[in-house]
């Protein structure tokens, strides 16, 4: 697993691997109110990205990614 720091490196390598093979991509929203993050982990079983935050304003950027993401993985 590897955790990425920099949100744009975490999208651009998380698209590279939707385009790869966007059939076995899983894309995985978790929020923990307990300790405040928001996690999102994009795997393929064999590579896996995840990026954590506890900035209120990252959520939308998450949102905006997610349906991005979906966008792609259908349109393949």
């Amino acid at each position: 697993m590897t955790f990425v720091r920099c949100w744009e490196e975490f999208t651009r390598s998380a698209e590279k691997l939707c385009s790869s093979n966007p059939m076995k991509v899983r894309v995985v929203v978790k929020y923990r109110h307990c300790a405040g993050h928001l996690s999102i982990k994009v795997t393929d079983d064999v590579v896996c990205l995840q990026f954590e935050t506890d900035q209120a304003q990252d959520v939308k950027k998450v949102e905006k990614f997610h349906g991005q993401i979906m966008r792609l993985m259908v349109a393949k």
